[in-house]
């Protein structure tokens, strides 16, 4: 017979070639009982010879019930049974099975590579963070920026061979920084790499929908009572809380009745004005109506034709057609641009009309995009000449400058000779001013109300990739254009002295608040991470968990126009911009061209009531909507602490429940401890 010592061994190897527990267990209950009490020290002398039939077809059958032994737990509990009952003899001294040992090991191998695997994520997301806080530190867009120690009036600049400003003292030491393109390219890389990591990837998505399942939970538990608080909370309503619209441009600012109403009030009251130049004739604004073959009685929503239908879905090109009433660039010319004959006198006075609106809301704030194309050196005066003579001054408005990425266009049409010509157009008339503002007294008068730069134009335009050897700006000379990678460096990192240089100065600082994320590649949304404070749009990031993981936990800006997307590019119901708010994502509404996708006076509002609708807002939601867009707005910090609270948010000023503030905050710490600890962890 064969006692214990054979029968571990022979367990052993079943153990390693494989068996279901329950197989092995049955096995066990039909074993001989004589097999249990053979003592370890005194084996058979007949040993090899006299196995009996019963023990034979037990080994045989264990033989044949292998598979998947790797469910190590039941077979180590059964085999550690076994040798409890099996090996019982008067000889034997119990200690640990060989199995346990085994898969004990084994499970510590598993959790060592899984501890270091998630050591690595935390690593990397650690990481990415720094590298933002880098850039984001150096071109002060954050309230700790970088400042020049020297002296005021002791500075000079000029455009360096690198397409980036530079900044000296009076001894000609350079006393700005600025990140290198070679570093942009290489920390971008990085995003990109971590960011596409399967592990990454997985662990991120998980904590997406561990964010969605921890919401849910929330609203059930606290959802009528966080109504109940709001009730309680005097004066306050979706109403009476300041809403910031950070994502308008003012070109379309108006609704399309509104426009209408102002062209036949203008064809009515000066008809005989001199109002554009063609062919060497000027013509007036009758004139002008009447070869188009139009009277003011003819116009009509449906013949001025601004508003956007089924035709414009997924087709930006014929967006931009729709700046034109009655199709007709002439019209656009006279009524919605700043520097034309009559020295965009039309635009400013329906502008004003649009403040006016704005300002009767008393809550409702807005930054403007108008825009400096890059194409000539004196853009920046004509515009604050535009805005300080004619008086387009509020306090419910800032200013933001959109800068398209149109210079394939201008090299193609002899306007400039290089991409480093176009830089020094946009930013040579900045640093002027902010050397010796008596340069440029009416455009140092309209910066301190400029709060940031953007960069627009169509995201799904096909680009060449970024790449370390691409040319300097300075031998850019091509007729391509320039992937939008390129355009963020060198926009943000010419930020960087002329921030660094006007901090210390004491004048107003510049934020980079670019389109993103709308369409096109979601590399965008990488580029913008490093460089940008907030964004427009970034409906992309749902197709890449780990970006979209890093937006939350750096809490960036997401201005998000359903409406426009819903128009262009998505069913306003799968716009995720629902789950971004439910995660915990600094998202919300803008409107971007009421023009085109709005049909009231108060459009911020039409986003806010269709949003409630679709997704069944509660007023907390709203209310926590109308926050965000405070904090990512380019108003003042007093201005915000006043709008908001002096310490964070406050629920007598937000209308927001403290269960709600602290559900956000507490949340949000959740995370970042998570991957503070994961990063030390191995």
């Amino acid at each position: 017979m064969p006692d214990g010592f054979d029968l571990a061994c022979a367990l052993m190897f079943l153990e390693a070639s494989g068996c279901f527990g329950f197989m092995l267990a049955y096995t066990i209950q039909i074993m001989p009982k004589s097999l249990m009490a053979v003592p370890i020290e005194t084996p058979p002398k007949d040993y090899g010879n006299t196995i009996s039939n019963n023990i034979a077809n037990t080994l045989h059958n264990l033989m044949i019930a292998s598979a998947a032994v790797q469910a190590g737990g039941m077979v180590a509990g059964i085999m550690a049974h076994f040798t409890g009952y099996t090996l019982a003899g008067e000889n034997y001294k119990a200690g640990p099975s060989i199995v346990n040992s085994y898969f004990a090991n084994k499970d510590k191998k598993v959790e060592l590579e899984d501890a270091e695997e998630r050591r690595r994520i935390g690593k990397a997301f650690i990481h990415c963070m720094e590298l933002r806080q880098k850039y984001i530190k150096l071109s002060c867009q954050c309230e700790q920026v970088t400042e020049i120690d020297c002296a005021y009036g002791d500075f000079n600049f000029r455009l360096e061979s690198s397409g980036i400003y530079a900044v000296y003292n009076e001894s000609k030491q350079r006393v700005s920084s600025s990140p290198t393109f070679s570093e942009f390219c290489t920390d971008l890389d990085f995003i990109l790499d971590t960011i596409a990591n399967g592990p990454v990837k997985t662990w991120a998505y998980r904590q997406l929908k561990y964010l969605d399942t921890k919401w849910q939970m929330n609203a059930l538990e606290n959802e009528h009572k966080e109504l109940l608080q709001s009730r309680v909370v005097p004066h306050r309503d979706l109403y009476n809380v300041r809403k910031v619209d950070g994502h308008v441009h003012l070109a379309s600012a108006m609704n399309e009745k509104h426009l209408l109403r102002f062209i036949k009030h203008k064809l009515k009251s000066e008809p005989d004005r001199v109002v554009i130049v063609r062919d060497g004739k000027t013509l007036t604004l009758h004139q002008v109506f009447e070869s188009l073959n139009l009277t003011a009685y003819d116009l009509s929503i449906d013949t001025l034709d601004v508003h956007a239908e089924k035709d414009e879905y997924r087709r930006f090109d014929r967006l931009n057609l729709k700046y034109n009433p009655v199709g007709q660039s002439r019209l656009r010319e006279i009524f919605l641009k700043t520097d034309n004959y009559i020295n965009g006198a039309f635009f400013a006075e329906i502008t004003k009309e649009v403040i006016s609106d704005l300002e009767q809301t008393k809550y409702q704030m807005a930054e403007y995009r108008v825009s400096i194309y890059g194409h000539s050196s004196d853009e920046w005066d004509k515009l604050a000449t535009w805005v300080v003579d004619n008086d387009i001054f509020s306090d419910n408005v800032r200013w933001l400058i959109q800068i398209p990425r149109l210079y394939n266009v201008y090299k193609a049409n002899g306007i400039v000779s290089n991409f480093e010509q176009l830089l020094a157009n946009i930013f040579g008339p900045l640093f002027e001013v902010t050397r010796d503002p008596s340069t440029h007294p009416k455009l140092h008068l309209f910066l301190q109300r400029v709060v940031g730069l953007d960069s627009v134009d169509d995201e799904s335009k096909h680009e060449c990739q970024l790449q370390m050897d691409l040319p300097l700006p300075r031998e850019w000379d091509n007729d391509k254009a320039p992937p939008y990678a390129y355009y963020c460096y060198y926009l943000m990192a010419n930020l960087c002295p002329l921030n660094q240089w006007r901090n210390i100065c004491g004048y107003s600082t510049f934020a980079f608040r670019p389109h993103s994320g709308e369409a096109g590649s979601t590399d965008h949304l990488a580029a913008a991470f490093l460089s940008a404070q907030s964004i427009n749009h970034g409906a992309l990031l749902h197709k890449v968990p780990a970006l979209q993981y890093l937006f939350y936990l750096q809490q960036i800006g997401l201005a998000m126009s359903p409406l426009s997307n819903n128009a262009l590019f998505q069913v306003y119901k799968n716009i995720p911009f629902n789950k971004f708010f439910q995660r915990g994502l600094n998202t919300t509404l803008s409107t971007d061209d009421p023009l085109q996708f709005h049909y009231t006076r108060e459009p911020l509002m039409e986003e806010y009531s269709v949003a409630a609708q679709i997704w069944k807002y509660t007023s907390v939601d709203m209310c926590e909507l109308a926050k965000n867009s405070v904090i990512q707005s380019g108003f003042s910090k007093e201005e915000k602490r006043r709008w908001v609270g002096e310490h964070g948010p406050e629920t007598e000023k937000t209308n927001i429940p403290e269960s709600r503030l602290e559900y956000r905050h507490a949340t949000l710490d959740k995370e970042k401890l998570k991957v503070l600890e994961m990063s030390r962890c191995g």
